[in-house]
């Protein structure tokens, strides 16, 4: 995520992903650290200062997303549709943090 990303999480107590934006239809959490280190350190998605953030997510409600990999990559992500993104908040166990930057 980007610094507006990140503010939008912290104005929410770190417990919630902010609403997307009206062209994006999925949220795409990476289901692979490693992965998700090498996209921020090389997609410039989201300006120039990009953040990985770790959070967990209730085993069973998970169940009920596929994994499909974007972009070429093998690595899997979940596909979260924009208007599912409450009830997926609802569901994260503990808070959003931020583990890695890259500016």
């Amino acid at each position: 995520m980007g610094q507006q990303g990140l503010r939008l999480v912290r104005e929410a107590g770190g417990r919630r992903w902010p609403a997307l934006r009206p062209h994006q239809t999925h949220l795409f959490p990476m289901l692979d650290e490693d992965f998700a280190i090498r996209a921020a350190q090389n997609w410039n998605l989201f300006g120039p200062v990009r953040y990985v953030a770790r959070f967990h997510v209730e085993t069973g409600f998970l169940g009920r997303y596929s994994t499909r990999s974007f972009g070429g990559s093998a690595t899997p992500m979940l596909w979260v549709a924009a208007e599912e993104l409450d009830e997926f908040n609802a569901h994260i166990v503990g808070s959003i943090e931020v583990v890695h930057e890259f500016r």
